[in-house]
């Protein structure tokens, strides 16, 4: 993959994690769901803040795995590319005119 569209495709999930908004979907788990009051919120939001990406946390560089502790609960928000009806993976990840992002907050035992 060229830098160009990892670059492009790290900074669409960016975007997208970080405020929800454009071409995508947020799912959360039944493992989330079902954890305490206000946990999903919290969890939502710490993925949303990540920021701490690495080479070892994210070694094709696109920013489509986070892994955060919530209230001593290990949760992961992952990004997948779906084209626009959301039956196929995305053609082209890079181009949001033909794919929808799905951030899925699970917990890490979900995964």
């Amino acid at each position: 993959m060229s830098k160009d569209r990892r670059e492009k495709i790290r900074a669409l999930n960016d975007a997208f994690r970080k405020d929800l908004r454009g071409q995508g979907k947020l799912i959360v788990t039944q493992g989330v769901v079902r954890m305490p009051a206000g946990f999903a919120q919290k969890a939502i939001e710490a993925v949303q803040r990540f920021d701490a990406f690495t080479c070892e946390n994210d070694p094709h560089g696109e920013h489509d795995l986070v892994s955060v502790e919530v209230n001593g609960h290990l949760v992961f928000g992952k990004i997948d590319y779906f084209d626009k009806d959301l039956v196929y993976g995305s053609e082209d990840p890079s181009d949001p005119e033909v794919t929808t992002r799905v951030l899925t907050v699970m917990l890490a035992d979900e995964y």
